[in-house]
């Protein structure tokens, strides 16, 4: 079966690693890595892989639509207000890793299907993509409550755009809580830790439940885990959860890859393996509505 073509904006640290695995799909190919810096490493790697590069930025998109219908937008919240006006009149769909939130939030296991006929759509944030599927498996069994998670990261994976972004983290995150995890309430925490070496990505999944259904929530959260891992391998529990009486807690790390960003960079990883997910979804419930006008 032939492989779809992605576009890949933005040719910084997420942009290089969503090539990777971009690259290592069975339903993607990349079309093209775009950005806006000649000088940039991942335009000279995606060059050097024989991927087709530019330095227009969007307007380069625009100008080649046999480029790819999917754009992977990987720059800055900023930008992606731009770029969600510039494609509004096109057929493009837009997967945003960005804090724009211009389309609304994704997680690929929990609510990816209601959302295909949408061009453009939001990957929430990383501690987001690591913790509402989990308080979704449990809302599938019991109302919560209540639901609060603690994402704890390297320093070293925290870039500019995370440091100038901790209160969008924050906010969204819990919003996703709410939104698609089910909860009746949610917060967020995120700490960077200078330890060195860097730590993996943690994070500690606080809910109060209406009814503790042990079996059944335990059950529902690791069958979660499970499809996790499915596309973001170095994903695992680590403990519980745990039951309190009506009160539960569960932990959660993840391993990058190590495709571009170092292992320890769990919290970029699984943006961008979600991203690729959604990508690989989306590809699929496009070819299958194009084959159904055909037929």
């Amino acid at each position: 079966m032939a492989k779809t073509k992605v576009v890949i904006l933005g040719s910084g640290n997420i942009g290089t690693d969503l090539m990777y695995k971009v690259v290592r799909s069975d339903v993607l190919e990349v079309g093209a890595l775009v950005g806006i810096d000649p000088a940039s490493e991942g335009l000279a790697r995606a060059a050097g892989l024989g991927h087709v590069t530019s330095s227009e930025g969007a307007e380069f998109i625009l100008k080649h639509p046999e480029l790819g219908r999917i754009i992977l937008d990987a720059t800055s919240a900023r930008a992606h207000f731009k770029h969600a006006k510039m494609f509004e009149a096109t057929d493009h769909v837009l997967v945003d890793l960005t804090p724009a939130a211009v389309g609304p939030y994704v997680v690929p296991v929990v609510n990816l299907p209601d959302y295909f006929d949408l061009r453009n759509v939001n990957m929430v944030t990383c501690g987001g993509q690591a913790t509402i599927p989990l308080v979704a498996a449990v809302s599938a069994v019991t109302a919560v409550e209540y639901a609060e998670i603690v994402a704890t990261i390297a320093s070293m994976s925290a870039g500019p755009g995370t440091r100038q972004n901790i209160d969008e983290f924050t906010t969204t995150t819990a919003q996703g809580l709410v939104k698609v995890g089910g909860a009746k309430k949610g917060k967020a925490i995120i700490i960077l830790n200078p330890a060195d070496p860097p730590i993996m990505m943690r994070n500690t999944i606080y809910m109060r439940v209406a009814e503790a259904k042990v079996e059944e929530i335990t059950a529902s959260v690791e069958a979660m885990v499970r499809r996790i891992k499915e596309y973001v391998p170095g994903y695992r529990l680590k403990v519980g959860p745990l039951f309190d009486g009506n009160k539960l807690t569960a932990m959660v790390e993840v391993e990058g890859a190590g495709d571009y960003l170092p292992k320890y960079a769990g919290n970029l990883d699984i943006m961008t393996s979600a991203a690729t997910k959604v990508a690989e979804e989306f590809a699929g419930y496009l070819a299958g509505k194009e084959n159904g006008s055909r037929g």
